[in-house]
């Protein structure tokens, strides 16, 4: 096992310790984004470092509610260890939790020394390095909602739950000040936000990320959803990125802003005289994503839950389309060019794992670049007429299919983790199958 140096790993010691840190969090996220973390004594980080924190492989094939799902790897082969190695090029003081640093860790099968095909972390950096053969640098910035939760007879209920104040700030949607203290937090831990406001429904809110290269996206949307969630703990409150939580309330998001640069810095997406004002590059890197969005949309709408917020009339994509300025689109073009050009993807729901869904719209959009197939034309108006573009999946059974038949997608992630993601997710889907539902009890147990 290799780690950082020992001179280095003192460093980061006698660094951490003149800010009065004394344990060291090494997080990393599950197939579902969830995070994983062992609290480590600051004086054990060298050996840490050198050998690794062992975990069980199973992390990566454990349901929500702890149920160990049979993957290849997994219970076959007696349940193995994975070896998860600090990288302390992250290492940052929790500022809610004095004397604690988090940093994230990469994770290693032990058997080869080479990343653990599963490790979301490292599928994006299989892709990113696809990326950088074309002398490509993808730049990403994430847009995501979330819902905080107040407790109440034994479940939970939308904290402010009045609707009709999106976009507003303050007392008005949030009389306990949630979103400014989040922010402040968020800020002094180093995450880059920019902006924050209350959502369409009650107790939702949206905060934007800065854009940046696109594992430091990844990383840094990791740890808003791993703060965000902590800090409504340390409040009493349930902080969820569900898609949809609530019947009568909407749907939670997660919009990627795509581009690209080159080694000069350039972004690539912008020409002032091709159609649209989009490179020959960017129409190419969109006619990928919308070729594979069904395949796409089993890693960017993960749950079971996922498929309602999908409808007309959501806010949310229901087609495979594309639109200039256009919110009821899969893939809007913001009416910013020059170093601004982007695609914002907006298929991704809230609960998604930001590494895997960034992974594959990157390798999507790289499969258009291969192709060099023009988009269809963009839907004008309305984003909600059937005759004008082809139905997204609309559950998570036929986004898995779409996966699975996905051959181009899955070899560019790795077939590993396909394999592994693919029986996780129908393990999720039999587990439902065999659950009775409130919904069921209500319609059918007085009558039948």
């Amino acid at each position: 096992m290799s780690g950082p140096a020992s001179a280095q790993v003192q460093e980061h010691i006698n660094r951490m310790a003149e800010l009065g840190v004394d344990v060291v969090r090494v997080t990393y996220p599950d197939l579902t984004g969830a995070d994983r973390a062992r609290d480590v004594l600051l004086e054990s980080l060298p050996a840490v470092c050198a050998h690794g924190l062992a975990f069980c492989r199973a992390v990566y094939h454990t349901s929500p509610r702890g149920d160990t799902v049979d993957v290849s790897g997994g219970l076959d082969a007696g349940l193995p260890d994975i070896n998860v190695v600090p990288d302390l090029s992250t290492l940052t003081p929790l500022p809610w939790e004095p004397g604690v640093a988090w940093c994230h860790g990469d994770v290693i099968d032990p058997a080869t020394g080479a990343p653990a095909p599963e490790s979301p972390r490292d599928v994006l950096r299989r892709v990113l390095a696809r990326c950088a053969e074309l002398g490509l640098r993808p730049v990403v910035g994430p847009e995501l909602e979330y819902f905080l939760c107040d407790p109440v007879d034994g479940g939970w209920r939308p904290y402010a739950d009045h609707t009709g104040d999106v976009y507003t700030a303050g007392r008005r949607g949030d009389p306990a000040g949630h979103l400014t203290r989040t922010l402040r937090h968020l800020r002094d831990l180093g995450i880059g936000v920019s902006a924050g406001n209350h959502e369409f429904s009650g107790g939702q809110f949206e905060i934007n990320l800065t854009h940046s290269a696109a594992l430091d996206a990844a990383d840094r949307t990791f740890w808003f959803k791993t703060a965000i969630k902590e800090l409504a703990r340390a409040e009493g409150r349930l902080a969820t990125f569900m898609a949809k939580p609530f019947n009568d309330q909407g749907g939670s998001g997660f919009h990627l802003h795509l581009s690209c640069v080159d080694e000069d810095g350039r972004n690539v997406f912008d020409d002032p005289a091709a159609p649209y004002g989009l490179s020959a590059g960017a129409r190419h890197a969109m006619a990928g994503v919308l070729a594979h969005a069904p395949a796409l949309a089993a890693l960017a709408n993960p749950t079971i839950n996922s498929y309602k917020r999908f409808g007309p009339d959501t806010a949310a994509p229901w087609l495979i389309d594309w639109g200039l300025d256009n919110r009821s689109a899969m893939v809007r073009i913001p009416p910013e060019r020059g170093a601004g050009s982007r695609l914002e993807v907006r298929l991704g729901d809230a609960s998604a794992n930001p590494y895997l869904v960034i992974a594959g719209t990157l390798a999507a959009a790289l499969l258009g670049l291969r192709a060099a197939e023009e988009p269809p034309a963009p839907v004008v108006g309305h984003g909600y007429d059937r005759s004008k573009a082809a139905l997204l999946p609309m559950t998570l059974g036929a986004a898995l299919d779409a996966f699975a038949a996905d051959t181009e997608l899955t070899e560019l992630l790795g077939k590993e983790f396909a394999a592994s993601f693919l029986a996780y997710k129908r393990d999720e889907i039999a587990r439902f199958r065999r659950h009775v539902t409130d919904w069921e009890f209500g319609e059918y147990s007085y009558h039948l």
